[in-house]
């Protein structure tokens, strides 16, 4: 019912369509049901002794006129509901997608890209539907249902009473229906959102399906799940169809009843022939909200479920909440604090256990240590991707948590290890997110990134179409042009995770040539494995296991002896035959 209520209050924001709708029902359902009226005044008319032929001219008159008016009527109803369903759609899928927008890493690091794209379109159009055949076409069935009995009641109360004998049982039956469709559909869009899950990863990941020889392994996969979609909506139709053929088995036991009794009555004198011939098509008028309440309890059934889905996700809290206070952040200085920090994706599993940093604004410092040593963890805490269980982050001595998430986001540049490009061209990929970034800007960061020699020696340029997922450049390519991307926002901080590890070793030197002018006057945190990059930071940390074990300069850390040194002396012997190695086999500008 909650859902319900839910619905009706966003269709409620567009209230005159609703109205409009419901007086065009009304007006409907009247200029109907005056048809059988008519009819039956016109036979009786037609069998009495003196048929008045200027009558039956009128009455033909305003049977055209009332067919007219039902017409139009329908059309108003049609209209006025399909738009209102429409607008609320567009009003739930805007609030979902914003949701999307605002909710943190940890909710989206646990859910299926699939299922939120299932939910997005598959059960918002059962909503839709609801919308329109649930909740507009229900009172307009309940109305016609009671206009029908009033005017039944008026001809002959005891065929009244015959006729509506069965609606008890129709009720019931109907009742538990909706009972179990309701549950095969909360079935129907969970499979829907798995077998989603499996065709969006599929096509994302079809080089490594064909590389490994997966695509009878895929087609398996995919087939066991669309059979299990197939058996539930089987289950659910052969449901429904019971439903169907039982109302139209009972509404046809009642016109036959009624053709006796009806009959019987005509013989003994107590009902006419137009009376009954208006009976009967009153009937077969009730034969359409009768049927239709089948359809409706269809779409009730798969609306619940799918609006228990689609709330679900716009009533999901986020772990990481802008403040209502929340103030603006102008461009920091760049001091950036750790402190007491605890922080776990699961509250009773740390990540982060105690860590406590001061890095000084301008200075380059990089984070060395082993796969889920914490170091992405730790500077995505900056951006507030997450926030700690324990502890503060604070730039230039000021909780992150006071600010606005834009402006903070905005200030905080991030070059990812896992690199994402959108559908569009090269200089729709730098400008993203500053939008009217002149050409000149773009050329400027490009360059600095090594990236604007191999652009311009393109057919279109910087118009060029980079396909789905950067999917016509190379990992080296993909990985400048995300440093471009960063470089133009100009953020007084900059995270560089791992950000040249897909480059040969003669671009990352001019790329860290490059970026040594950048660099200055912005705090600067890189994740990196390769020792040019570490050994000229600032001031160098090494994690293991969520904490800081080592910090300091290169000179200090290798004088320790310790884990930094084992990690720099293992390195050293295996850069320098890579670095030989790449002086014997340049790479060319397109393979890097």
């Amino acid at each position: 019912m909650n859902i319900l209520i839910r619905i009706l209050s966003i269709a409620l924001e567009n209230k005159w369509r609703l109205v409009a709708g419901y007086v065009s029902m009304i007006f409907s359902v009247l200029a109907t049901l005056a048809i059988p009226t008519l009819l039956g005044l016109a036979v009786d008319e037609m069998l009495s002794d003196y048929v008045n032929r200027e009558t039956l001219v009128w009455m033909a008159i305003i049977l055209f006129v009332l067919c007219l008016l039902r017409g139009l009527f329908d059309y108003g109803r049609i209209y006025f509901t399909d738009t209102l369903s429409q607008m609320v759609t567009y009003k739930l899928r805007n609030l979902l997608y914003d949701k999307w927008q605002n909710l943190s890493f940890a909710y989206h690091d646990q859910e299926h890209t699939g299922d939120l794209m299932s939910r997005a379109t598959a059960d918002i159009e059962s909503m839709r539907r609801f919308i329109n055949l649930g909740m507009v076409r229900s009172l307009h069935i309940l109305f016609m249902i009671v206009v029908v009995a009033i005017l039944m009641i008026r001809i002959d109360l005891f065929l009244a009473m015959v006729s509506l004998i069965f609606v008890p049982v129709l009720i019931i039956r109907a009742t538990t229906i909706i009972y179990k469709l309701r549950l095969l559909w909360a079935k129907v869009q969970e499979v829907t959102g798995e077998l989603i899950t499996i065709l969006q990863e599929n096509l994302s990941g079809i080089p490594v399906v064909k590389a490994f020889a997966a695509e009878e392994y895929e087609k398996g996969k995919f087939s066991v799940k669309a059979e299990e979609l197939s058996d539930i909506t089987f289950a659910s139709n052969k449901l429904e169809a019971s439903n169907s053929s039982t109302t139209t088995f009972f509404f046809t036991l009642g016109i036959g009843i009624i053709l006796y009794f009806g009959g019987s009555r005509v013989i003994n004198g107590s009902l006419t022939i137009g009376q009954l011939t208006e009976f009967i098509f009153l009937l077969n008028i009730l034969n359409f909200p009768i049927r239709m309440s089948a359809w409706i309890i269809n779409s009730y059934s798969r609306a619940i479920p799918a609006g228990e889905r689609v709330f679900e996700v716009i009533d999901s809290p986020s772990p990481v909440i802008e403040k209502p206070d929340a103030k603006i952040m102008e461009r920091p200085s760049g001091d950036v604090h750790f402190s007491n920090i605890k922080f776990g994706y699961k509250d009773s599993d740390y990540v982060l256990d105690g860590i406590n940093l001061s890095v000084k604004s301008g200075q380059v410092t990089a984070i060395l240590g082993a796969p889920g040593s914490g170091k992405s963890s730790l500077v995505h805490l900056v951006s507030r991707f997450y926030d700690p269980n324990k502890g503060s982050v604070l730039i230039d001595g000021t909780d992150v948590n006071t600010y606005t998430l834009a402006s903070l986001r905005k200030n905080i540049g991030i070059v990812a290890q896992d690199i994402f490009l959108f559908a569009a061209t090269i200089r729709q990929n730098i400008s993203y997110g500053m939008e009217g970034a002149d050409l000149s800007d773009i050329r400027a960061v490009s360059e600095i990134a090594q990236l604007d020699d191999y652009i311009q020696s393109l057919p279109d340029g910087y118009d060029t179409w980079v396909g789905e997922r950067g999917a016509t450049l190379s990992g080296g390519q993909r990985q400048r042009l995300a440093i471009a991307r960063t470089l133009l926002m100009d953020p007084p901080i900059l995270v560089l995770d791992d950000s040249t590890s897909s480059v040969d070793v003669e671009t990352e030197f001019r790329i860290r040539e490059a970026m040594r002018n950048v660099m200055k006057n912005r705090t600067t945190f890189v994740i990196a494995h390769r020792l040019s990059t570490v050994r000229d930071a600032d001031y160098i940390i090494v994690m293991d296991k969520g904490k800081i074990i080592e910090e300091g300069n290169h000179e200090t850390l290798y004088g320790l002896g310790g884990a930094y040194k084992d990690i720099y002396d293992y390195q050293h012997d295996f850069e320098s035959d890579v670095i030989l190695d790449a002086s014997l086999n340049p790479a060319s500008p397109e393979e890097v």
